[in-house]
């Protein structure tokens, strides 16, 4: 599709590209081209009448290469073309999107299996660096980080931090997550830059040795202006 015809079929106003399709475009191992025309099916409905000449019109494309793409998505198991008679007894075809939504419906479950999994992994860390079993408002808590999709290495960075200065609760993580947060910190090495730019401000003469962790976070906004 000429990159002229999709501006124009968004135009239109009806058609949306669903987030989590884009998203999950790789595992679907669809082209650009295969994933535009699959939406604009899913735009047209579940078993819709497979109109040719609609198609042509709206997508702009020659009869050739919407039965490539078709025959593509068919071999990939994303659809199929169904003959019927309808109610007046004349043979007709569909485009039917079952399996399309089979294939959706086992990746949410794969990513939700997937998250569940993450989500124990980083409360099992948790409770190995504290030496104790969470508390059912710690669970919350630690959850609540995760569903504001918070970095998981942000997350373990931060305990890893309050563990080093000998501190187990959630209140001092939860401050050194909403520092970084309002520094606006986008990946590890922004944290560790501005450790390293705080040494150099508290400390003038260091050791050989160099220490990760070296402040209080509480403590934070007090050496500021």
């Amino acid at each position: 599709m000429k990159m002229t015809n999709l501006v124009q079929l968004l135009k239109q106003g009806y058609f949306v590209m669903p987030l989590y399709l884009f998203q999950r475009r790789d595992k679907l191992n669809l082209s650009m081209e295969e994933f535009v025309f699959l939406v604009y099916l899913v735009n047209r409905g579940d078993k819709a009448l497979f109109d040719l000449q609609k198609i042509k019109e709206d997508l702009q494309y020659e009869t050739k290469e919407i039965m490539n793409l078709i025959s593509l998505l068919t071999e990939k198991k994303l659809l199929s073309v169904n003959v019927h008679k309808n109610e007046r007894g004349i043979m007709e075809e569909t485009i039917d999107l079952s399996l399309f939504y089979d294939k959706i419906g086992l990746l949410l479950v794969e990513d939700i299996n997937a998250s569940k999994e993450e989500s124990t992994n980083m409360y099992e860390q948790f409770e190995k660096e504290f030496g104790r079993t969470l508390s059912p408002m710690e669970y919350e808590i630690i959850k609540a980080w995760i569903d504001a999709n918070m970095k998981e290495e942000f997350i373990l960075r931060a305990l890893k931090e309050a563990t080093y200065n000998g501190v187990s609760n959630l209140r001092y993580i939860d401050k050194i997550l909403y520092e970084w947060n309002r520094k606006g910190f986008k990946t590890i090495e922004d944290i560790e830059r501005h450790e390293q730019e705080r040494r150099k401000e508290m400390k003038p003469k260091t050791s050989s040795k160099e220490e990760t962790f070296d402040y209080n976070w509480f403590d934070e906004e007090d050496h500021e202006e």
